[in-house]
């Protein structure tokens, strides 16, 4: 599976961004496809994520402002981030979870696969 992610950039605090993420490879409407982000000198923490049917998980500093999907006929799953603020500011990676109907883990090490990432930077 590789994971091609888009849709990062520079925008104002209380502007809005939105992430893609497009797996090639592999169907991976079975899996659950996550979005994380790690800081410089902290440990990759998890945005978001989404499983194979749909159930969604988000981490407390970004519920009710993110927005996790997925588009099965394109196998890419997406991040509308609305509402940012400065310390949103980071690098952003999708990951696959290639175990099937598993729930969404929070943790990065059970991730298989991870996008190249993508920088979303926040001005005040």
């Amino acid at each position: 599976v590789q994971l091609q992610a888009s849709g990062g950039g520079l925008v104002q605090a209380r502007g809005s961004l939105r992430l893609a993420c497009t797996a090639s490879g592999r169907d991976v409407s079975s899996y659950v496809m996550g979005w994380f982000r790690q800081a410089p000198g902290k440990e990759r923490e998890v945005v978001a994520g989404i499983t194979w049917t749909d159930t969604t998980y988000y981490t407390d500093s970004v519920r009710g402002r993110f927005t996790i999907a997925r588009d099965r006929a394109k196998n890419t799953v997406y991040l509308q981030m609305n509402n940012l603020k400065p310390e949103d500011t980071t690098i952003y990676y999708c990951a696959v979870d290639a175990k099937v109907f598993a729930p969404v883990s929070t943790s990065a090490r059970n991730y298989d696969y991870w996008g190249q990432g993508t920088q979303v930077t926040v001005s005040s």
